[in-house]
């Protein structure tokens, strides 16, 4: 998973991949969580990079899912009912929506990630 990044959230690179590893696995369960900004910038092509692989429904993809998720449930739902509903869109999967700030004491920026 060589991913181009801004940013490695101050955490190791295993560290860094768990926590890709599990907002995605959330996002595919939920198909809408929300998150930092930052963090849902930096899972957008992890996420997007699974629905491709979805939409071609191989044995391969399948099994590079799995390597990338680690969960079946996950897998299965992105392969059963993710996979299909974008069979004929070209990209652009999830988007992005800021929402406002927590309170005067935390400075992040939350925004929501959910598959279109």
């Amino acid at each position: 998973m060589a991913y181009i990044r801004k940013t490695n959230f101050n955490r190791s690179s295993n560290q860094y991949n768990a926590l890709l590893r599990s907002l995605a696995r959330s996002l595919i369960l939920e198909e809408r969580i929300s998150t930092t900004e930052t963090k849902a910038k930096a899972m957008r092509p992890f996420v997007e990079r699974l629905v491709t692989y979805a939409k071609k429904n191989t044995l391969a993809s399948r099994r590079l899912a799995m390597t990338r998720l680690h969960d079946a449930a996950a897998v299965k739902k992105l392969f059963t009912t993710i996979g299909p509903r974008y069979e004929k869109r070209a990209g652009g999967y999830t988007r992005i929506v800021k929402r406002a700030k927590r309170g005067s004491n935390d400075a992040r920026k939350l925004a929501y990630i959910a598959l279109v």
